[in-house]
């Protein structure tokens, strides 16, 4: 038995005997929020006791880049963003697979019949979060923080990865805001007024588009990405604001330590929001939440509290150690003992451990660097030598050891729960067969010219690719199972290692050649995955600089196109010419497995935003001690 399995087994073992283990453990939790106590009027009873404070803690398994919304395009830093700054929509947090209703707007937007104009009224009476950048005065939301921060993202100084998620929207006049700043070489002009995003008052936005945009309310949903902000704050802050993040949200940051802490409290001003949620009539386990704190305020917890642990073994003996609260993502490696078959091990269901298992509406993959002299480029031989390595690529055997059967192999770029995924959907990016790769790159010149084994180029240089990785054991698997691969296939490799926020620095640089990673579906629309391989994205969302004028003629037919059939088909298109070119390789959608303590109550991991915080409540009578 190896090392690690030993110790998850005597780590289950000693849980069930009721004893305790002393990893490494997370940063020291600190006290959340003060719990005021009033003096007792004379002759009253004295209160008991001061209820502890609820604090929900967990880990990150990879760190946060900052929380500066124009900023950001990684997972983990929006988890935070999306607590602290909020969106016109939200995700009704029990509707499957989603709904979506009014969360600063006062209503659903008034859209035109073409799609091309939206006007969304603001509730009023919302507040930003106590800051000094606002000198003591309670600073209301109003519709013009909106159009400011939208504006951040064609500002060019700001350099937003998402600068191009939003450009395909074409709203009217922002492009020509960026392109004057570029031009003239002046900073961003925030107060001029443009057709496409205006304040009509001091409550009403509204958003005119140069073409249709029926799916554009998406847009207006994503909290982590298109959140209020206040511009007092950017400009008191400066290059400082990553680390000051102000918003109308739940959360406010109350510590950080890079890479290490984050901590964040209630935020004492936020607005009266109470517990409501349409779960689906046949969801018994939405149905008893929503009886259970229907009416409640939110939030339900005083503090959350965020540890970042790579390692998935501290990570995973630290949650059994009863350090957190929740295991936001089992690690793959324990799957087979935690979750045999799919279900909770029957020694963690007696402790009271609850199991949230979904399929996510996700892919992981790799992409190639279009512009690399080796695996870049559109003739005949490089789409071989791509679509030779895709085949190689045994994601079969990925999915059984691995990751532990918590997989299913993907066929295309299209993700579960969204729009266009099909089930039955086959396509040659799901096949492993090498010796169809082998005949590729036999046919196109890739062979062993010098007599050491390996395959050559085509013009008798050596062949070798460079993977990036991350310098952790959640890494090794896969860097391991790249080497057996490419070495059945004849291709030498070199694992480059950085931490994720280098590797994602070096990537938007177009520094990478081959790079895995995964990519969460942040609307229900397969769009927004389209959008990855968008040529005029190169640089941002495209980090693999894929230009080829078909595809992007799709995409944008696509971004005017009502659902339906005409659109599915365009959309099959897409995913024949992405098969054919290969410039990503899809290799897996995940399924997740989460896991809560007996006292963390309502938690539910959401397909398409990142929201969860407000609607978990902790009985800390049944929690131990910390």
């Amino acid at each position: 038995m190896s090392t690690r399995r030993s110790l998850l087994v005597a780590a289950l073992t000693l849980m069930g005997a009721g004893a305790a283990l002393s990893p490494a453990r997370a940063a020291p939790a600190e006290a959340a929020v003060a719990v005021a106590t009033a003096t007792p009027a004379p002759g009253a009873s004295t209160p008991g006791p001061a209820q502890p404070p609820k604090v929900l803690r967990y880990a990150f398994l990879v760190a946060e880049t900052g929380f500066d919304p124009a900023q950001l395009s990684d997972l983990y830093s929006r988890i935070v963003t999306a607590h602290i700054f909020e969106s016109l929509y939200n995700y009704d947090y029990l509707a499957r697979p989603f709904k979506l209703k009014p969360n600063t707007a006062a209503a659903m937007p008034e859209v035109s019949e073409d799609f091309r104009t939206w006007t969304i009224r603001l509730k009023p009476g919302i507040y930003f979060a106590d800051d000094p950048a606002f000198k003591g005065r309670r600073r209301e939301l109003v519709a013009e923080d909106y159009v400011y921060a939208l504006k951040r993202f064609y500002d060019p100084a700001v350099k937003s990865p998402l600068y191009s998620s939003f450009r395909q929207e074409g709203i009217l006049g922002l492009q020509g805001l960026r392109d004057d700043a570029l031009k003239r070489k002046r900073p961003f002009d925030y107060d001029k007024p443009i057709e496409g995003v205006r304040a009509l008052d001091r409550y009403t936005l509204q958003f005119k588009l140069e073409e249709a945009r029926p799916r554009f309310l998406y847009n207006l949903a994503s909290g982590d990405t298109y959140g209020a902000v206040a511009r007092e704050v950017v400009e008191h802050y400066g290059d400082r604001i990553m680390a000051h993040p102000v918003g109308t949200g739940p959360f406010l940051l109350d510590k950080w330590r890079r890479s290490s802490l984050i901590r964040l409290v209630r935020n004492p001003g936020y607005r009266e929001v109470r517990y409501e949620a349409q779960p689906n009539a046949d969801d018994a386990e939405g149905q008893a939440l929503l009886a259970r704190f229907q009416g409640r305020r939110l939030p339900m917890v005083d503090a959350v509290e965020i540890s970042i642990i790579e390692e998935g073994q501290p990570r995973w003996l630290s949650f059994l150690n009863r350090e957190f609260d929740l295991m936001f993502g089992l690690p793959e490696e324990y799957a087979e003992l935690v979750v045999p078959h799919g279900h909770l091990a029957p020694n963690l269901e007696k402790q009271g451990l609850r199991l949230v298992r979904s399929l996510a509406s996700d892919r992981t993959m790799y992409y190639f660097n279009m512009e690399d002299p080796i695996v870049g480029g559109y003739t005949p031989e490089k789409v071989a030598l791509r679509r030779a390595i895709g085949l190689a690529t045994d994601i079969p055997t990925e999915i059984a050891s691995t990751r532990k059967h918590q997989a299913i192999p993907a066929q295309s770029v299209v993700s579960p729960m969204a729009w266009g995924y099909d089930e039955q959907f086959k396509s040659e990016n799901g096949d492993f067969d090498l010796p169809r790769a082998k005949a590729l790159l036999d046919t196109y010149g890739y062979v062993d010219k010098d007599g050491d084994g390996w395959r050559d180029l085509p013009d008798g240089k050596p062949l070798v690719l460079e993977i990036a990785s991350t310098p952790d054991s959640r890494s090794k698997p896969y860097d391991e199972l790249w080497k057996r691969d490419m070495d059945k296939l004849g291709i030498r490799i070199r694992i480059r290692t950085a931490q994720w926020p280098e590797n994602l620095k070096a990537a938007r640089a177009g520094q990478l050649m081959i790079w895995q990673l995964g990519f969460n579906n942040t609307t229900p629309d397969a769009q927004i995955g389209l959008e990855l391989m968008y040529g005029p994205a190169s640089g941002g969302q495209n980090l693999g600089r894929f230009k080829l004028e078909r595809y992007d003629e799709i995409y944008r037919r696509m971004l005017v196109m009502p659902d339906g059939p005409e659109r599915e088909a365009q959309l099959r298109e897409a995913q024949k010419l992405l098969t054919a070119y290969m410039p990503q390789k899809f290799r897996v959608h995940r399924i997740l497995n989460d896991l809560s303590q007996p006292w963390l109550i309502g938690f539910r991991r959401p397909y398409f935003n990142q929201i969860f915080w407000p609607y978990v409540d902790i009985d800390t009578t049944r929690q131990p001690a910390r």
